[in-house]
């Protein structure tokens, strides 16, 4: 039997958008290394694909600037403490990264230079054509604006074909499926059907800005081993939000 053509991914360049929480694992503060690393290992195989990969992570394991301004906290305060909590972690995956021999850059949307460069829209282009990983920290730079919010802008800004959202999941699904054992996963779904249903993907801002740019977001479990590679190679896994 003649060996398969190998098929090509379905994308060119992509944003994985990671949640803070998804850096936890088991624990219930900081950095699971095991997690990092095995997240490293998946990107470092789309890499090998040629796929382009541009990377947003939240701070929730470490800072969450909304929690903090319930409690009392002045909002703007405590969203600049959260955004430093994500330079925290895209420091962490960056290690984990190139300890897995993935060439990464982070860049950050508060500058501090002696640990991050500056966001600058056309450097991070630059660093994704010549095929290094570009971890983009600190949110958007302003407070009031969420991490998927930042992963949504920095798409556009890079003109990432989709935005691949990682979640604990295997995708949208009518309900919470922890506490909802009867709710069912949708397979595609529209951005105004997630508006309209106010359903926990990302916030609606993000939604929002996607809609208008009409760009896809593929949502999927990213504790599943070799999802990322799926997704990228376009097998139907999880849920496609689109128009």
């Amino acid at each position: 039997m003649s060996e398969m053509t190998p098929v090509a991914p379905a994308y060119g360049r992509v944003l994985l958008k990671l949640s803070g929480e998804a850096l936890l694992g088991e624990q219930t503060y900081g950095i699971d290394r095991a997690i990092a690393r095995q997240i490293a290992r998946e990107v470092g195989e789309i890499q090998q694909l040629g796929v382009q990969t541009a990377i947003v992570i939240g701070g929730g394991n470490i800072f969450r600037g909304v929690a903090a301004s319930a409690k009392g906290m002045d909002r703007a305060q405590a969203d600049y403490m959260g955004m430093l909590a994500t330079v925290i972690n895209a420091l962490a995956l960056q290690d984990s990264l190139e300890q897995e021999g993935v060439v990464t850059r982070v860049l950050s949307a508060i500058e501090m230079r002696s640990v991050a460069e500056p966001f600058i829209r056309r450097r991070a282009v630059r660093h994704l054509e010549k095929g290094r990983v570009v971890i983009f920290a600190a949110g958007t730079g302003n407070p009031y604006f969420t991490t998927d919010t930042a992963a949504a802008l920095r798409a556009m800004e890079v003109k990432a074909e989709v935005i691949l959202k990682a979640t604990k999941v295997d995708g949208i699904y009518t309900a919470d499926p922890v506490t909802h054992p009867d709710a069912t996963r949708f397979d595609t779904i529209t951005y105004l059907e997630v508006l309209e249903r106010r359903l926990k993907v990302m916030d609606a801002t993000a939604i929002s800005l996607c809609m208008d740019n009409k760009l896809p977001i593929k949502v999927f479990n990213l504790l599943t081993p070799g999802n990322m590679k799926r997704a990228v190679m376009g097998e139907p896994i999880g849920t496609t939000v689109s128009a």
